[in-house]
């Protein structure tokens, strides 16, 4: 019987128009924009001006804490402005601009095809080449990947968990990155056990991509310690808390992580980028990003240059259909829609969804009937209907004592109420006011 998790879940339609389209590589932008802050934790700090000459690799900012990551130029030419940039977020953000004038790589940086599986670097090497190439997690968490790496005095870690699920409708960057650079994926997971000093990895697949987990069995086949796991296909498996639930049956406490029950989990995206920063000294310049759609004619998968304009991935793809009526930076149940198509590429880019006028209009809402959809449906135990009229009343305070910090914004509330209350949007609210009380409750 295929495992999965326990608590809650939804099964939307999977939608994976793109998942037999091989990785296409991007043609380079004329001009890229690179948001300074592209990770969980502190902004890096710029290290060019204007006019300055940059590479391929070349590092354009610097992490500042433990927390943080460096930033690197995705292509080579001039800077032409150190400014603000509307990001992913809707906001203006410190970005780096660059404009494109050739393909000039840092010399550090091997540019071959040709995969290397020595892995005879120490724990601490290991570490420090993911911390200077900027590698954070490539699922969309974006946390910097030293510091998973970095086990805490006191934790134990037994398992690494590869992350294959990829569990939201519509995105196949991570299918894709399984079937066809999986060698070079494989070398990075082994370099991620090196480094967290264990011996068993598992690698959860949901079963819907059976060539995908018929490719890596058969490459680990003869490998000790490392498995290939199916999984029942039902979302939001994706979580670690859930895929660490799924796999190993244990249950990371409310406000924990992962590592408080013995494991660490990556995603294969970022063992990807692991092994290209340790092998090939190659940064986090580029990834994988599907673009995809019901009424989009080309639904493909891109290897692009981090800091190229969304507009670009669309016009690759066919261009943007006369019926749309968003474009979703991630997929349909935890992304969230793009105010402008000049919007960059990060690092936490897995996918742009474009979605028609029809399937964007937001339906009736009705009165709460309190039919407890919502709370069966939560992955985390919590019961949305209240932490909504909480967030609504402006009951910060409450919506922390009813866990609101645990939510993990997987959308699987809203998708599953009948009364089509947009309970994610009033939750999201409540999260930001509380975030602030406990920042404000640290500075006292």
């Amino acid at each position: 019987m295929l495992k999965t998790f326990t608590k809650g879940g939804v099964h939307p339609a999977e939608n994976k128009f793109s998942e037999d389209k091989s990785i296409e590589k991007l043609g380079l932008p004329k001009q890229v924009s690179i948001p300074i802050a592209q990770h969980i934790g502190a902004p890096s700090k710029p290290v060019v001006k204007k006019k300055d000459k940059v590479r391929v690799g070349d590092v354009i900012a610097e992490s500042q804490g433990f927390v943080s990551s460096n930033i690197h130029a995705s292509v080579s030419g001039t800077v032409s402005k150190i400014g603000e940039v509307v990001d992913t977020t809707g906001f203006r953000k410190p970005a780096v601009v660059i404009n494109v004038e050739d393909d000039e790589w840092n010399e550090n940086i091997d540019t071959s095809p040709d995969i290397i599986t020595d892995i005879s670097y120490s724990s601490r090497e290991i570490v420090d080449k993911i911390l200077q190439g900027g590698i954070v997690g490539m699922g969309g968490a974006t946390f910097p990947s030293h510091v998973k790496l970095s086990v805490p005095e006191g934790k134990n870690i037994d398992t690494l968990v590869i992350n294959g699920v990829e569990c939201e409708p519509y995105l196949t960057s991570d299918h894709r990155v399984m079937l066809e650079r999986a060698e070079e994926m494989l070398v990075g997971i082994k370099l991620l056990r090196k480094a967290l000093g264990v011996d068993r990895v598992l690698i959860g697949i949901e079963h819907n991509k059976p060539d995908a987990i018929s490719h890596i069995t058969n490459l680990v086949k003869d490998e000790d310690g490392i498995g290939v796991y199916p999984l029942k296909v039902k979302y939001p498996q994706g979580g670690e808390k859930q895929l660490v639930k799924a796999l190993l049956g244990r249950e990371v406490p409310s406000g924990g992580l992962p590592l408080d029950v013995g494991v660490v989990v990556h995603n294969v995206g970022t063992a990807l980028a692991v092994y290209e920063a340790v092998q090939k000294n190659k940064p986090l310049v580029e990834r994988v990003v599907t673009v995809t759609g019901k009424s989009l004619s080309k639904p493909s998968n891109f290897m692009v240059r981090i800091g190229t304009p969304v507009k670009d991935l669309i016009e690759a793809a066919g261009g943007l259909p006369d019926d749309t009526g968003k474009v979703v930076s991630g997929g349909p149940m935890m992304g969230k829609a793009l105010s402008s198509l000049e919007v960059p590429v990060v690092k936490g880019t897995s996918g742009i969804l474009v979605i028609s006028e029809k399937e964007a209009h937001r339906e009736e809402e009705f009165n709460c009937i309190r039919c407890g959809r919502c709370v069966d449906a939560c992955p985390m135990g919590l019961e949305p209907y209240l932490l909504k009229q909480l967030a609504q009343l402006e009951r910060f305070e409450d919506c922390e004592e009813n866990a609101i910090m645990d939510c993990m914004e997987c959308g699987s509330c809203s998708f599953t109420c009948p009364a089509r209350v947009p309970l994610l949007d009033y939750i999201r609210l409540g999260k930001t006011n509380v975030n602030q009380i406990i920042r404000n409750r640290k500075d006292k």
